[in-house]
Parts: structure tokens; sequence; C-alpha cells
């Protein structure tokens, strides 16, 4: 692989990581079923995680669809590591903060009180470039590191 599809194919990786945290603060959460392969995993691993996993296309639209539809999230990426393992397969590891709230009410609610965040840690992801040249997430799990805790429950009125 020369060093340009090298290139090309860690900033495709990198930029799916993007996307999928953009779908699931600021877009609908169950289309990042998307960007994943038909055969794609999604997975929170014991210790940091509680075992739950969805495998397939479908099932992650089903689990990253249901959502609480008052929740606001923001999620901060960082150290964003693709490594291309072969000309069709790469890993990465990226560390993630989120910003998390259920009960907000839209917009109109004004801005939520600043709070610390509710998780730390880190994602572990596998890709996969299709037939047609796309490259899609094929795996992925995500590790909390030492930080978490509740989502916190916006008030009416205290904003």
């Amino acid at each position: 692989m020369d060093p340009l599809e090298r290139l090309l194919a860690e900033r495709a990786c990198e930029r799916l990581i993007i996307d999928f945290v953009h779908r699931l603060d600021l877009g609908e959460p169950g289309s990042v079923a998307e960007l994943f392969t038909e055969d794609g995993v999604w997975e929170w691993p014991p210790p940091g995680g509680d075992g739950r996993r969805a495998e397939g296309r479908e099932a992650l639209r089903t689990y990253f669809g249901s959502r609480p539809a008052d929740r606001l999230s923001r999620r901060v990426m960082s150290n964003i590591l693709v490594t291309v393992t072969s000309p069709d397969t790469a890993t990465a590891t990226s560390y993630f903060t989120t910003y998390r709230v259920d009960g907000h009410e839209g917009d109109g609610q004004g801005p939520v009180p600043p709070g610390p965040p509710v998780q730390v840690g880190q994602y572990e992801d596998e890709f996969r470039r299709s037939a047609e040249g796309t490259w899609l997430a094929a795996g992925g799990a995500r590790r909390r590191g030492s930080f978490g805790g509740p989502t916190p429950v916006v008030r009416a009125g205290t904003s």
C-alpha cells in the first residue's frame, strides 16, 4: 500500500468515527447503522461495560434508535489513532468524553447548566473496505476509562 492510499484509508476511518458521534449527538441516532458493514457489531465488554452487544445493521439501528427523545448529549473525541492493517482492514483507538442530560425539552429551554462529563473512556474500532471501495465500521467496542456516572436529569426552570 503506497503512502497516499494509507493516508486516505486513515482519513476515511477517522471520518467514520466523527460521523458516528455527530449522528448520535446531532442527527438521527438510528442512522449510525449505515456506517457499519451488514454484519457490523457494537459491544460494551466487561470490565468497563455490561456485556451488551448489537450485531447486524438492523440490531444496530434498533439499539441506537432507542435513545431517549429527551436526551441531549455531546461527545468530544480526541487522540484518534487509526492503524491500517491491510489494504482492506484497519483498527482505531480514540478517546471520548460524553456530556449528557435527560429531560431536555429542546432549544426553547435555554442552555443546560454545565456539569462534569458522565463518561470518559476509549473506543476500540475495526474497519473494513467494501467491494465498492468504501470504508465501513466492522466492529466497535466502548471501553470506559476510570470515569463514569449516572446521567443527570434537567428539571424545568433550572437554566
